[in-house]
């Protein structure tokens, strides 16, 4: 479906959208336009890539008119530019909204006018029952999406939601990694926090399958085990065969004792796919007058698919995702050719 089609990724030049590169450059895609404000990181991947393929756009989706520009001739969008930091979000949400609410709004409204055929908006488990300023933020973009896409009649607007994403830029293994190189000690929020754990090949596929499957205001959950901090941090330092002492610094602003990807609400209507929930948008319109003359209850039964009550993977198995991420690995032989 990606033969001869130009590419489109808003935050291009963040983990998501270097694993997209990677797994398309030797395909027979036409172009991918890489599209962010950070013109260091867009430099490094330049320098790095040295392709044809890859096309660089200064601009942020907060501005609607740099999206102009890069969105002329465009197939798809992968739309991944978010503020994602929690506790940064808690204490600028304006921030939050204007990229991940209005810059979405932006990004869809140049997409259906520059007549795109796909978009897939990136979110996060921090929007089912957000507590915090980012999973708000993010779960406002999904309302925003889903309400374009009624209204959107040639370009389809889908959404994918997913857990943590192992190893990705300012992420926890990356910290815990370089607090056990330090022998500083590993910072801990709470030991008994679960998250779900994704690799970014995981996210990556994610969103190939639901630009595969998804019809137009669908929602897509890759499911997922998830593991406590405790069996991570532990889990590493087996790995890095370290004593660095683990220490409890209480939550940070903002977090959840466990993540949920799909609500009670959503589990109810969502579709079972193996591997992945679909959640169809609601069809129904404005007009309630029938419900409330021809009422069709329907019980809410069941429980929410969260980071507590999925698989909960033991220190061996979470060390044997951990090997498989390639910066796991490449940090494990950096101290392998130091020791040496």
């Amino acid at each position: 479906m990606f033969n001869n089609q130009t590419l489109l990724i808003t935050g291009g030049t963040g983990s998501f959208g270097n694993a997209v590169l990677s797994r398309f450059l030797n395909t027979d895609i036409k172009e991918i336009r890489v599209f962010s404000r950070d013109e260091k990181k867009q430099d490094d991947m330049r320098h790095e890539l040295k392709s044809s393929k890859v096309k660089f756009y200064i601009g942020d989706v907060r501005d609607r008119h740099s999206l102009d520009y890069a969105m002329e001739g465009v197939d798809y969008i992968f739309h991944a530019a978010a503020l994602k930091q929690v506790p940064s979000c808690e204490f600028y949400p304006i921030e939050a909204v204007k990229t991940n609410v209005f810059g979405t709004e932006n990004v869809l409204d140049e997409a259906i006018r520059h007549g795109v055929k796909k978009v897939i908006c990136l979110s996060t488990d921090k929007a089912a029952y957000p507590i915090n300023a980012m999973g708000m933020s993010k779960a406002m973009m999904e309302k925003v999406a889903i309400a374009k896409s009624r209204v959107s009649s040639k370009t389809e607007i889908i959404c994918t939601r997913y857990g943590n994403v192992m190893a990705s830029r300012g992420s926890v293994i990356p910290l815990f990694i370089d607090q056990i190189k330090r022998g500083a000690t590993l910072t801990v929020t709470n030991p008994n926090m679960t998250r779900f754990m994704m690799s970014l090949e995981d996210a990556v596929e994610l969103v190939l399958y639901a630009f595969e499957q998804g019809n137009s205001g669908d929602l897509f959950v890759q499911k997922a085990p998830a593991a406590t901090i405790e069996t991570l941090a532990k889990s590493l330092l087996e790995l890095f065969e370290s004593d660095t002492p683990v220490g409890v610094i209480g939550t940070r602003h903002g977090e959840k004792l466990y993540e949920t990807l799909l609500t009670v609400e959503e589990m109810h209507k969502a579709q079972d796919l193996g591997d992945y929930f679909k959640v169809s948008p609601d069809d129904r319109d404005l007009n309630y007058d029938k419900y409330f003359e021809e009422g069709q209850p329907k019980l809410m039964n069941g429980d929410e698919y969260n980071s507590h009550n999925t698989e909960r993977l033991s220190i061996e198995e979470m060390k044997d995702m951990l090997l498989k991420l390639d910066y796991v690995q490449g940090e494990l032989e950096n101290q392998k050719t130091n020791l040496a």
